[in-house]
């Protein structure tokens, strides 16, 4: 099965995009890993919030195949501590998915387009962070994922 994480927009944090690289390095030694940055939005200035999420929609669900399992970060979603997320992507491992998509929406979450092609929605905690620094927690939580379905001493119970 084949992982991709999306993110809009490049990072503009050094620590985070040095994160990202570490992470993905490590993953692909795991998985087979895909990390995808949709670029930035231009001229969205005098673009509504709404305006913003479609046009960052219709470049995400270009992203996606009919058969992706698609699960969008939002806080709104579903909770999972470690284990059960790494359960969580065995089971679609087992169950015959070809790829699990993660999607980390851009700084005004998703158009209701995107909601609307959802599997399922995942929230990393009840608090709100940015787009930038989330796509670092979640990838570190994806790497963890799979050193505990590898059994690697990575994280401890």
């Amino acid at each position: 099965m084949k992982i991709k994480l999306i993110l809009i927009g490049k990072t503009s944090f050094k620590f985070i995009e040095a994160g990202l690289g570490m992470y993905k390095d490590r993953l692909r030694r795991l998985a087979n890993f895909e990390l995808l940055v949709i670029p930035d939005l231009k001229n969205t200035k005098k673009m509504s919030a709404k305006e913003i999420k479609a046009k960052e929609g219709a470049l995400i669900l270009k992203t996606l195949t009919n058969t992706d399992f698609v699960v969008l970060l939002d806080e709104k979603g579903k909770s999972f501590d470690s284990v059960k997320f790494a359960n969580f992507i065995e089971n679609k491992q087992t169950t015959g998915i070809k790829q699990l998509s993660f999607v980390v929406g851009g700084a005004y979450g998703f158009s209701q387009e995107v909601y609307k092609r959802g599997n399922i929605l995942l929230s990393l905690s009840a608090m709100t962070f940015s787009h930038q620094i989330i796509r670092l927690f979640f990838m570190e939580q994806i790497y963890r994922a799979f050193t505990i379905i590898k059994g690697l001493p990575y994280h401890n119970e």
